[in-house]
């Protein structure tokens, strides 16, 4: 692990209005970046204007970090994330996630786009994450540990918030959104899963697949912040009955399903920066 260089830190802090601090960001997934459409008094810095960052390439990923206001609440947004497949190293993935951290935020939410193997969770619905299964085969935190970061060794007991899972479920409520929970199973990517994959995944306890967030989530732990993982369910992964699809199936069923996420983010936000 390295630690976030000067420069970085320097230009996030000249180019956004960081004098109202957030304490909470937000993570954009696949078709999920409109949200940030919504926010007000909103500026933003393209990743490849950020020294050392990464750079989007995925179709939906714009790559940029927003500085903006949900309600009366300042919030940070990664509008796009990197993925293992696009051949970026763990700790590439989760550079921007270090940089949330180190510019003081205490609370993120994840989104995420995810394929449902819970047979009784529909398409189009949204999935509170309770846990995770790490199926890709990395992880950010191997090397030399950076102590002010976190311990060499993290628990993973109580990865997701309990508080944070239940005010969404109460905001989701009060919204008439109806909201799942369940197990997120992040695997490497980028070729979707064979019905016996998918058997077997669902066997281990997996409710939904995707191909991101474990890894943020395990340096978002490693360095002490409070977490909420939110999948929006784009298709079915039944394994007696596959259907095939595409990333732009994927992409606009997201689309869909994140003007129901825009709105729980809208409402959520405010209540989080009370905790």
């Amino acid at each position: 692990m390295k630690d976030i260089d000067s420069d970085l830190l320097q230009t996030v802090k000249k180019r956004l209005p960081l004098e109202f601090l957030p304490e909470t960001a937000v993570v954009l997934g696949t078709g999920l970046g409109h949200w940030v459409d919504s926010l007000d008094r909103s500026r933003a810095v393209p990743y490849f204007e950020l020294p050392g960052f990464p750079e989007s390439t995925v179709e939906s990923h714009q790559g940029r970090l927003i500085h903006g206001w949900a309600g009366s609440s300042p919030v940070l947004a990664l509008q796009g994330r990197f993925h293992l497949y696009e051949g970026y190293s763990a700790e590439e993935i989760c550079l921007g996630i270090r940089l949330l951290a180190r510019l003081g935020i205490s609370n993120i939410i994840f989104t995420n786009a995810a394929g449902a193997v819970n047979p009784l969770f529909q398409t189009g619905s949204i999935m509170v994450i309770a846990d995770h299964i790490n199926h890709t085969g990395h992880n950010p935190l191997l090397g030399k540990n950076i102590d002010h970061w976190g311990p060499r060794f993290p628990d993973m007991s109580r990865t997701y918030d309990h508080s944070l899972r239940k005010t969404a479920l109460e905001t989701g409520a009060r919204l008439g959104i109806r909201l799942e929970q369940g197990v997120y199973l992040g695997v490497l990517g980028p070729s979707l899963e064979t019905p016996a994959e998918t058997r077997a995944y669902r066997m281990w306890g997996a409710d939904a697949i995707g191909m991101s967030t474990v890894l943020e989530v395990i340096t978002a732990k490693h360095m002490g912040l409070k977490i909420l993982g939110l999948s929006c369910l784009t298709n079915q992964n039944l394994p007696d009955c596959m259907a095939e699809t595409t990333l732009q199936e994927i992409i606009s069923q997201a689309e869909t399903t994140g003007k129901n996420l825009s709105r729980l983010l809208t409402a959520l936000i405010p209540k989080i920066q009370t905790h």
